[in-house]
């Protein structure tokens, strides 16, 4: 299979349809469609499962992937070529890590390497790293599924919070009478976002599927979980029955395992975990001081 073959497959099963990779391909969709035809024909395999819904990998496909992936690793432009790194990198994360943490430590790492472009892609989902929506992925759980690389970064800490000139509550059963902000419960993404049933409320008065609105709720009024890294960014907001209950939760680096190889990701990877595992230290220890 030629580097030709390899782009159009790539972006064939990226964008699950050949309008979506007549784009980056600067092909249209009618000459991608021959293309893959005569891909197949070549293999003797249907690579992908075609419907008015869109182009799928077949099993034949999905076996193919993972080489097609590295082929194209192995052709990039190398980008380690001078002391720093350079070229663009993309970083998927949960929003509330996107917002409070990886600002402060891809600028810290874009001083050390001024030739290095950082993308920070926030989602409230997991990163979908097989169709390559970013190189590195920020989770808070480990994935399960998938050829990937994981590596876990750092414990982080959540406690409940509310506005400092409220009353905080006595106990833990008093704080189910305010009103609690948290997620909308059925756009959770991942188990460990699930807090609020330690509340014993099935009511969430307030919610959004972002932790940076939920922060904003909360300094409008109500009662809800925070992370302590986001606290010293909420001046107006304290910690409520710190010693009564505290969430200990944990973000993950995730990788394709074909780029295990690749010394730009593996260099900037350790500067990601150490700014980050830094940076939750400097912030939470701020949040310690912010308590009724």
């Amino acid at each position: 299979m030629n580097w030709d073959d390899v782009r159009v497959f790539l972006a064939v099963a990226r964008t699950e349809s050949l309008t979506g990779a007549a784009k980056p391909l600067r092909l249209d969709a009618a000459t991608i469609g021959r293309r893959i035809a005569r891909l197949e024909a070549g293999f003797g395999a249907e690579l992908f499962v075609k419907s008015p819904q869109g182009y799928v990998l077949t099993d034949a496909g999905a076996d193919l992937l993972p080489g097609a992936e590295a082929a194209e690793a192995a052709l990039s432009t190398p980008i380690t070529q001078r002391a720093g790194l350079s070229g663009t990198v993309r970083i998927g994360a949960p929003d509330g890590c996107a917002n409070y943490l990886l600002p402060q430590v891809c600028a810290a790492i874009r001083a050390d390497n001024p030739d290095l472009d950082i993308q920070i892609l926030a989602l409230p989902r997991v990163v979908n790293l097989s169709k390559r929506e970013a190189d590195l992925a920020i989770t808070v759980s480990p994935p399960d599924a998938g050829r990937l690389l994981v590596q876990k970064i750092t414990d982080y800490h959540l406690h409940l919070a509310m506005r400092a000139d409220l009353r905080p509550p006595a106990d833990l059963a008093a704080a189910r009478d305010h009103a609690v902000v948290g997620y909308i419960p059925d756009m959770i993404f991942d188990k460990e976002l699930d807090y609020l049933g330690l509340l014993g409320r099935g009511r969430v008065q307030m919610a959004s599927n972002s932790v940076a609105v939920q922060l904003q709720m909360l300094r409008q009024g109500g009662i809800g979980f925070v992370h302590d890294f986001a606290l010293p960014f909420a001046p107006e907001l304290r910690i409520a029955l710190k010693d009564e209950i505290s969430l200990t939760r944990a973000f993950y680096l995730v990788r394709h395992a074909q780029d295990r190889r690749s010394d730009r990701l593996a260099r900037l990877m350790e500067a990601l975990c150490t700014g980050l595992r830094a940076e939750v230290a400097r912030l939470e220890g701020e949040a310690a001081k912010r308590c009724f």
